[in-house]
């Protein structure tokens, strides 16, 4: 019998992948057990994280959250559980947190802290989420000045009297340069600045306070304290160092030798000299150069000296951004007949800033760490009112359950700008697509 030849005419449906390949048991397969070192490490490290659990769990679970002292806890833990029993006291944590949040702002005024806070997160949503409405940006730049009302009081014209020294600033850039080129038109700008803030703004405001008075009750600076302290000095050094280590960058690398003398000298003196000293001369040695009466607000001049060591540091950062970007670059903005603003605006700077933005989030990650060093000054921050609770003889000798409690809260602020930075780099990764 002839053989006939068969071919199919239709494709054989696909078969299911192997039960060993998918779902939660081909990602073991895949991450944890690929090899046997792999799996060594996986077995080891399971083991290793269950005995920390067991060992850290009954002192959770031993937790109390209601007594006035460190004895009484621990009379309480022994009463429940035992004798020998140990035993988180998270009561320190219960009846102490008004100061870690506000530090010694006065209880009655807690409404005001609170609102600054929410108004900060609206005006960092059309910053940070590009959704949001852009005309929120408005918002955003008079949101300093509401917050500084709200948080130290006083009157109202103070604020918008520093408010209108920009304008005047402005007014005096636009009138010098349809005349003059723009270094002297920004030199102009800059005097007329100055000169209204240090001689015209404060007789203003108080002029303008007597016949309209916006005021609320001042706070003293010796108040401020807690997470609220590390937030006001860390938010103000992030939003202020930025824009600032952006125009150094700019300056180190500028054609103009006096100018690149400057830039490099003030960064080269920041970032060899710590941050406790350049603290240390924020607290004792700045009024001494001041007038005499001036009395110059302590948190103010620690902003001032953190802003200004943050900024050198994202100097480096945004020159080597600018630094990895081609050549091809720069010549392209020069074949379109941009001058050097208008290519460092909409060309150069925001490829550099891509390019930047994981070491400008540790930059940022860091100054916020580096609130703590406040404590040396005397300023309550978290970790100073820590020591001071500590010495309270309710709490002395707790420890874990108060340091444990400010690490985790520094965790989260700087965990979620973390997540932020990956997700802007993600959102950004147009090369790679």
């Amino acid at each position: 019998m002839a053989e006939i030849a068969f071919s199919r005419i239709e494709l054989l449906p696909p078969e299911a992948p192997p039960a060993s390949e998918v779902g939660w048991i081909g990602w073991a397969r895949a991450n944890l057990f690929s090899s046997w070192p792999n799996a060594v490490l996986t077995v080891v490290s399971v083991a290793a994280v269950g005995w920390v659990v067991l060992q850290v769990y009954p002192w959770f679970a031993h937790a109390v959250w209601n007594a006035g002292s460190l004895a009484e806890c621990r009379q309480i833990i022994a009463e429940r559980w035992g004798e020998g029993a140990d035993g988180a006291c998270l009561a320190v944590i219960h009846q102490r947190w008004n100061q870690f949040l506000f530090g010694f702002y006065p209880v009655e005024l807690y409404w005001r802290p609170t609102l600054a806070f929410f108004l900060m997160l609206v005006a960092l949503a059309p910053v940070l989420f590009p959704g949001v409405p852009r005309k929120l940006l408005w918002f955003s730049a008079v949101f300093p000045g509401v917050a500084y009302w709200l948080l130290w009081g006083g009157s109202l014209m103070l604020p918008i009297a520093i408010y209108a020294g920009l304008v005047v600033g402005w007014l005096a850039k636009r009138l010098v340069w349809r005349f003059h080129s723009n270094l002297i038109s920004a030199v102009a700008a800059t005097a007329g600045t100055l000169i209204w803030w240090f001689l015209l703004a404060g007789p203003l405001a108080r002029a303008v306070g007597d016949v309209l008075p916006l005021t609320l009750a001042p706070v003293a600076s010796k108040q401020f304290g807690g997470f609220m302290l590390s937030i006001v000095i860390g938010m103000t050094g992030i939003a202020f160092s930025l824009p600032l280590g952006i125009l150094l960058a700019l300056g180190r690398r500028s054609g103009l030798p006096l100018v690149k003398a400057i830039c490099v000298g003030f960064i080269e003196f920041i970032r060899g000299v710590p941050l406790i000293t350049l603290l240390l001369v924020a607290s004792f040695l700045l009024n001494i150069f001041l007038p005499p009466g001036t009395n110059f607000d302590i948190i103010l001049r620690v902003i001032i000296m953190v802003t200004l060591f943050s900024a050198a540091y994202l100097a480096e950062t945004v020159r080597g951004g600018l630094a990895a970007l081609p050549r091809g670059q720069y010549e392209a903005a020069d074949a379109l007949g941009l001058d050097y603003w208008q290519a460092m605006r909409l060309i150069i700077m925001p490829q550099a800033l891509k390019i930047s933005i994981p070491n400008i989030v540790n930059n940022f990650i860091s100054l916020f760490k580096d609130t703590t060093l406040v404590a040396i000054i005397a300023l309550l921050d978290p970790v100073g009112l820590v020591t001071a609770i500590r010495a309270d003889t309710a709490w002395n000798g707790i420890v874990w359950e108060l340091y444990g409690f400010v690490a985790l809260i520094f965790f989260l602020l700087c965990y979620s700008m973390s997540l932020y930075s990956k997700r802007l780099e993600r959102k950004l990764r147009t090369d790679h697509r």
